[in-house]
This record gives structure tokens, C-alpha cells and sequence, in this order.
């Protein structure tokens, strides 16, 4: 069977090609390899090439297949030009299913540590940015498009990149637009959060941005809550002086506070640390056998001198929160 697909492939007419991808597809993955090294990558791209959708679309899933499991494989069809042709076929495609076909693709592609920077210096990055934000993309595409750059800008040097072709903005627009406690949400604030570790300023400038965060922090899952805590976290701490105010006139308490309580191990002690930055602790130091709960009452005596005051629900929240710590 191996041989019929390698023949077909090479020297088959397009009908014999198309039978032969489907086959590929259906092919363990030990055969994969086999064939894989027979040099059929080449004419799998060349097919993506087709304007037949049909074509485009088995070639497409042959390649994903291809590629599943075989970091050889990724880096072997990147090597051919495959990412060019990703691109062009995301630019024009107007079948929903050959572009999730493509993004998943990619996603795989971009897995690949030996793959990355030359995945990056295509014009992926900012046409991936465009289509996160785009209406008409399904939730499954904007997931693998989203999962794509994070694989990305896993390598530091890359993200300058994502963050120059508009990632920030597009993924607070992400989250201020679907559900807050969605995976959609979810990946985004995730992503947006290793951008800013590694990029602190780069949210700043764009309008509304701690407020989409503050209502993640009230209205997202528990995983969206953290990364957004997350993001404020480094943002305060980058530049406390100009973002302290920001963040407490966008109404953060009450929402920070009720994480600081309930949320995940580690949103729990970015909340804490949080706090400590948006009150006006100078002279405050924590000392290593200091109760959670002096930390606490500690932190609430200390209203910074904005005049932000705790209104009755904000102070049973302060309530809860000692009375939970002390347990």
C-alpha cells in the first residue's frame, strides 16, 4: 500500500494524487515515516497549490498527518516552502474548512522549537493577529491561531514581533468580546499574560484595557482570572507609579480580593502581591514569620491617600477573606 501512495504521489495524474493523499491520511504512523521519506512532501505542496478545494483540502490533511508526531517531518515540510503557502491559502480561502485545516496545520508546524524563527520571519504573525479578531472565524480556528503564536512567542526574540503586528490589542479585543469564562478567553488572557512577562509596557496606550481586564477578573473562569491577575500584576509592577491609579479607579478591588479568597493557588498569591502594590505600603515589609492575616489587616488599614474608599460589599469581601486566611 505504501508503495501505491509513493507512486501515486510522484507520477499519478491529480485523480490518482487525491486517492492517494486520502489513503496517507489512513496510513499508521510507522508507514507515514516510510513514506515521508520518500520524498512525496514536495507534491503534497504542490497540490495545496490546486484551486480545486477538494484537492487543497486531502492535501492538506496528508501533510497534517504528515507532520503529527515527527518533529523530522515539521521541519522537513517547512524546509519545502509550506509556510508561503499556508499564508496564501488563509489570504484567499473562503471554505471554513480548509482554513481550519490550514490553521491547525500551522499550529503543529509551529511546535517545532527548529521551526520557529523561520515561521516568524514570514508574515504569519500578522496575519494570525487579523484573523483572531475576525468575526466570521470559528472559535476552533482562532484557538489554533491563538495556540500558534503562544507556541511563537515562546522564544523571546519573537516577541517584539507578535507585539509590533498588534497581539495586544487583538487579544483584549477577544476577551472583551466572548464569553469571559470560555477557553476562548482563557487562551487569550493566557497569551496576552506571557507577553507581558516579557513585554511589560506593551499594553500600555491602549484604551480600556484595564478595564477588560478587571471584568475578567470578575465575570472569567478560574484560569482567566489568573492570567489576568497575571497581567496586572506585571503591568503594576513594571511602572507602579503611573499604573497603580489606573487600575484602582477601574474598580479592581472588589474582584482582586474575592480571587486573593477563591481563586487558584497561584492567582491566590499574585492577588496578595497585587494588593500590596495598589496600597501606598512604603516602609511596609513582609517578615518571614508574619501571619497571612497581619498581611491582610495590615494592607486594608493602609488606604493609599487617593481617597479610594471601601464601600459595605468591598469590606464583607476584606471580612471573608481574614476570616478565611485565619483558618
Amino acid at each position: 500500500m505504501e508503495e501505491i501512495v509513493v507512486e501515486s504521489l510522484l507520477r499519478g495524474n491529480r485523480e490518482a494524487q487525491i486517492e492517494a493523499a486520502i489513503e496517507l491520511s489512513n496510513l499508521s504512523r510507522k508507514q507515514r515515516q516510510k513514506v515521508a521519506d520518500r520524498d512525496i512532501i514536495s507534491p503534497l505542496l504542490s497540490m495545496l497549490k490546486s484551486q480545486d478545494s477538494i484537492t487543497t483540502e486531502v492535501s492538506l490533511s496528508a501533510l497534517l498527518s504528515l507532520a503529527f508526531g515527527s518533529e523530522r517531518n515539521k521541519v522537513r515540510i517547512v524546509k519545502a516552502g509550506a509556510v508561503q503557502m499556508l499564508l496564501e491559502i488563509l489570504q484567499t480561502e473562503s471554505k471554513m474548512v480548509i482554513v481550519e485545516l490550514a490553521m491547525a496545520f500551522l499550529l503543529i508546524l509551529s511546535s517545532c522549537n527548529r521551526n520557529k524563527i523561520k515561521i516568524a520571519s514570514t508574515r504569519l504573525i500578522q496575519l494570525l493577529v487579523g484573523l483572531i479578531g475576525h468575526d466570521q472565524l470559528t472559535v476552533q480556528a482562532k484557538l489554533d491561531g491563538i495556540a500558534t503564536l503562544h507556541n511563537l512567542s515562546t522564544l523571546q526574540q519573537i516577541v517584539p514581533l507578535v507585539v509590533a503586528s498588534g497581539a495586544p490589542y487583538a487579544l483584549l479585543q477577544v476577551i472583551n468580546s466572548c464569553d469571559k469564562s470560555s477557553e476562548l478567553a482563557e487562551k487569550a488572557a493566557s497569551l496576552l499574560e506571557n507577553i507581558v512577562h516579557h513585554s511589560p509596557e506593551s499594553i500600555s496606550g491602549i484604551g480600556g484595557a484595564i478595564e477588560v481586564l478587571v471584568e475578567a477578573i470578575e465575570e472569567g473562569s478560574a484560569q482567566c482570572k489568573e492570567h489576568a491577575v497575571g497581567i496586572l500584576l506585571g503591568v503594576c509592577s513594571f511602572d507602579r507609579e503611573t499604573n497603580r491609579g489606573m487600575i484602582l479607579r477601574e474598580g479592581v478591588m472588589p474582584g482582586l480580593l474575592q480571587v486573593s479568597v477563591d481563586g487558584t493557588r497561584r492567582a491566590k498569591e499574585m492577588a496578595r502581591e497585587l494588593l500590596l502594590l495598589l496600597r501606598d505600603c512604603s516602609g511596609y515589609v513582609i517578615k518571614d514569620k508574619q501571619s497571612k492575616i497581619e498581611i491582610v489587616e495590615q494592607i486594608m488599614r493602609e488606604i493609599d491617600q487617593e481617597g479610594e474608599r471601601i464601600p459595605g460589599t468591598m469590606l464583607k469581601l476584606v471580612e471573608e477573606m481574614i476570616s478565611k486566611l485565619s483558618t
